[in-house]
């Protein structure tokens, strides 16, 4: 049966109880650069030319919001990732999953904040992992200004659910729909 072919391994998001004291510690204790925002409950941040090889996304102070995806209420991994090749390596990656029969979390997307594409799955224990090509790159040939994004589908999936292989998260599709 066939395999997944990843690169290497790219970023990881980590949910934190307070993003601002996170991103104080990784920028003035670890010397990362901060690429973007989504609103004030996700920050990207870069130690090299990636977009991001790591990301922040604060833990719902009170009670759950519908916009945030997933939800957890710990600090902790929300998911780690692994570069494929290309487009055409994810959708192949869908079959291989599929002939696994590994569950599909979320994708194939095209996220807002470093326009990387992704396609998010179970291992054996539940952990979310994620392959992910064709991100942002930043470096002195090629300067990137950092933005904040707004907390919308734009900034989850560009495409809009277009290329999802799996139902989009009922969350996103309720925030979608201006239901809360």
């Amino acid at each position: 049966m066939e395999t997944l072919r990843p690169r290497r391994l790219g970023h990881i998001v980590l949910m934190v109880r307070d993003i601002h004291a996170s991103v104080k510690f990784y920028t003035e204790v670890m010397g990362l650069a901060v690429s973007d925002w989504i609103s004030d409950q996700m920050v990207f941040l870069r130690a090299s030319s990636d977009h991001h090889d790591l990301a922040l996304s604060q833990i719902p102070k009170d009670s759950p919001d519908i916009n945030d995806l997933p939800r957890y209420s710990r600090p902790g991994v929300e998911h780690f990732s692994y570069l494929v090749d290309d487009m055409a390596e994810m959708e192949r990656a869908v079959r291989v999953l599929q002939a696994h029969g590994i569950e599909i979390v979320r994708g194939i997307g095209k996220h807002g904040p470093g326009e990387n594409l992704f396609l998010v799955f179970k291992d054996p224990d539940g952990n979310n992992v994620e392959l992910y090509c064709e991100m942002t790159q930043i470096g002195p040939d090629r300067p990137y200004e950092a933005k904040v994004w707004e907390r919308n589908i734009d900034s989850f999936d560009q495409w809009r659910f277009e290329r999802f292989v799996v139902p989009p998260p009922a969350a996103v599709v309720a925030a979608k729909q201006g239901k809360k």
